[in-house]
């Protein structure tokens, strides 16, 4: 809504606004970087279950190219040339899915996870080197928060005509999509026996997601699941790397002031990022995944610290994200100090360091607001 009540500004430029100059600069080479993960690893996954479903006949580099191909098209291209006609196509498969799913959980022969106290435990395979704070705040990622649709906000608000529409468009898919992953983690838990068997077919397949949700959509909707999992799983991520690499496109046009009329122009800022892209897909996905996870949360988190300064500056309840902003910089702060790619410190320093990180830009972010808002409110 911040982005609609400012034209359509670009989530950098929004908190440069709220945060001042300093947190600008420093968001637009963050939110670049993010978007750069989330192209990656959505040219690597789509790639890899395409490839599952061919049985390796061409493989995986083949269908990376073929998605490569697609993501320049998309990111050159006016929106409503291909992006806009394909993406209905995508969302409807993907919801279809999701239904089947839930309709097959429970009238088929499957055993979901109860949620009782024997269960609200650690089930990883290793428990000590994923501790559920922070491991599981970050690993659950867009469904409940994500810094990258944050990045999106601002291509959908030139588009709004009304901020009422917001509730519908933003509110509204992000509750879609925190369902519909509800359901995708219900079935995998029960599709493989239970999480322990799960962990197990994970661990025995190199932790490939994509190679259980191939086989989750397959025998659990059959033959219609062939299609639906083409459409849905693989085409969904693929609408989310597309408009990834045109964000990142857009932003540094912003930063550069360079105009985007011309072909030639768009591709000058493109075609870096494709190939700093294509050179990550060398990198081990699982990391990439993990760092595109974690900086996803952190961009969130910035995000909740800029409309906390906003409705502070408005005299509103800041409350409302103060607490959520305190939250996430404590799981990302801890998280960075405790996982394997990141500085990989014992547990309880970690939370800490994570601890002493959040008062520091707590008490930083109080100091600048107090300060700032003499400016806001023309004293």
């Amino acid at each position: 809504m911040l982005s609609v009540r400012h034209d359509g500004l670009s989530i950098s430029e929004i908190v440069g606004i709220y945060l001042g100059d300093h947190m600008k600069q420093v968001m637009r080479f963050f939110t670049v970087v993010l978007l750069i993960f989330v192209g990656t690893v959505f040219l690597m996954g789509p790639a890899k279950i395409i490839d599952g479903m061919t049985n390796n006949l061409w493989g995986v580099w083949f269908w990376v190219g073929i998605i490569l191909v697609y993501y320049i098209l998309s990111t050159l291209l006016p929106i409503d040339k291909l992006i806009s006609k394909l993406y209905p196509i995508f969302g409807v498969a993907m919801l279809l899915m999701a239904v089947g799913l839930l309709i097959a959980l429970f009238f088929g022969n499957y055993e979901i996870p109860e949620l009782i106290p024997s269960n609200i435990r650690n089930m990883t395979s290793n428990p000590e080197a994923t501790p559920l704070f922070p491991i599981l705040f970050v690993t659950i990622a867009c469904g409940a928060i994500s810094g990258f649709h944050a990045t999106q906000s601002p291509l959908m608000a030139r588009c709004m005509k009304n901020e009422r529409l917001g509730r519908k468009i933003f509110f509204g898919t992000m509750i879609t999509e925190g369902v519909v992953a509800l359901i995708w983690a219900a079935a995998a838990m029960t599709f493989f026996g239970n999480v322990t068997e799960l962990n197990g077919a994970m661990l025995a397949n190199n932790n490939n997601a994509a190679w259980a949700a191939n086989e989750i959509s397959l025998n659990m909707l059959g033959g219609i699941g062939g299609i639906l999992a083409l459409l849905g799983i693989v085409a969904a991520p693929i609408t989310s790397g597309d408009t990834a690499f045109r964000s990142a496109r857009l932003i540094l046009s912003d930063v550069f002031k360079f105009n985007q009329k011309k072909i030639r122009n768009r591709l000058f800022l493109s075609l870096p990022l494709f190939i700093i892209a294509f050179a990550l897909t060398q990198i081990d996905f699982g990391i990439i995944w993990r760092y595109f996870a974690w900086s996803n949360q952190t961009l969130a988190t910035v995000v909740l610290w800029t409309i906390t300064a906003y409705l502070i500056y408005e005299n509103k309840a800041f409350w409302i994200t103060l607490f959520p902003a305190l939250f996430m910089t404590m799981v990302c702060s801890t998280y960075i100090l405790v996982a394997p790619e990141g500085f990989q410190l014992p547990n309880q320093l970690a939370y800490m360091g994570g601890s002493a990180i959040t008062v520091i830009i707590t008490l930083l972010f109080w100091f600048y607001t107090t300060q700032r808002k003499k400016i806001f409110v023309g004293v």
